[in-house]
């Protein structure tokens, strides 16, 4: 497989995972299994699919890549300015600590400051691409993500999160084998709780359990949040276990609850890179009628960046409309989850 096809795959993969598991972000296990029976499908607004700030991020880093893709300073400086803009889009979706980060870089701190003391989430989901581009240079694919995960957080579980992340992409680009990753794993962090979850997901590894087993023995038995030491985890069990079947690998993440629009787009993000965007159902693909992050935009920013750049060009200027019509179809699933 090409670098352009990882990329592409990594980048395609991210949206089909966020897409497809973002009606349910935030329900419960029990509520999910009511809501949302049968095989894996769009279904965010009717049969179609539409992307958040998961894929929209990981787009904005592969952007910054094709225009900074030797200085880690500058492509922070850049991606700071990119997520200024991004918030004055009024986005539906934001984390608490990544909207904290952008009101600090709009008020005048400077991208290597403005990142606030969090172990969310948000580095994590933007960091698979970084592997993925970067597999063979160490110090520098360690550098990139750094950059990309401070400028909004600073705590070490979120460099942490992010680094596996981008390591286990660059694992897979470089094909070793299993005692690699966890090597490479071992190497992201020593924070107390990072080595903790670690061991648990290696002793899970060797029982063969599902990944449910694995949700309750990280002590999530209804819902998996957006604590980088948890969602994370769960991203890389249930491609571990489901390495071939990204049906059955996102359908598990599904099935935890919780934050599973962030945890299906990072296992997403590691099937493509695995197996290209082939690896996913085309019906799932088709799907997502997002503007202007279209899949096709998507396509476009993977090829960039496997060419060296410059950035691939997009509409963002349409993005206040695109975030208005997501504002709306946001609001509806909220209603609807108070019915019964």
């Amino acid at each position: 497989m090409t670098p352009t096809d990882r990329l592409i795959g990594c980048l395609i993969g991210t949206a089909v995972g966020d897409s497809l598991l973002l009606p349910a972000e935030g329900l419960t296990r029990r509520r999910i299994a009511r809501r949302f029976p049968g095989p894996l499908r769009q279904r965010f607004l009717g049969p179609w699919g539409m992307v958040s700030d998961d894929t929209e991020h990981t787009a904005l880093v592969a952007q910054c890549l094709c225009a900074c893709p030797d200085d880690p300073r500058r492509f922070q400086r850049r991606l700071g300015w990119r997520l200024r803009g991004w918030i004055a889009c009024l986005p539906a979706g934001v984390g608490f600590a990544t909207l904290r980060a952008g009101i600090r870089l709009w008020l005048g701190w400077p991208a290597h400051r403005a990142g606030v003391v969090s172990g969310g989430n948000g580095p994590a989901m933007r960091a698979a691409v970084i592997g993925a581009w970067c597999p063979q240079d160490h110090d520098r694919r360690r550098r990139f993500t750094a950059a990309a995960t401070t400028l909004t957080h600073r705590h070490p579980q979120a460099l942490a999160g992010a680094l596996a992340m981008a390591e286990t992409a660059a694992w897979i680009v470089r094909g070793e084998d299993l005692a690699g990753l966890w090597a490479a794993l071992e190497s992201c962090g020593d924070d107390a709780e990072w080595r903790r979850v670690l061991a648990l997901l290696r002793t899970w590894h060797t029982t063969g359990e599902d990944v449910d087993a694995f949700a309750a023995r990280l002590g999530c038995p209804q819902a998996v949040g957006g604590w980088a030491m948890r969602s994370v985890p769960l991203a890389l069990a249930a491609w571990l276990r489901h390495r071939t079947d990204p049906a059955a690998g996102l359908g598990a993440v599904l099935a935890c609850g919780g934050d599973t629009d962030t945890s299906g787009a990072m296992a997403g993000a590691l099937y493509g890179t695995d197996g290209g965007e082939a690896a996913f159902d085309p019906a799932w693909v088709a799907a997502i009628r997002d503007w202007p992050l279209s899949v096709a935009t998507l396509r476009r920013m993977g090829e960039a960046l496997a060419a060296g750049g410059p950035p691939a060009p997009w509409a963002w200027p349409l993005l206040p409309l695109r975030n208005l019509l997501f504002t709306l179809v946001v609001l509806a699933h909220g209603l609807r989850r108070c019915w019964p």
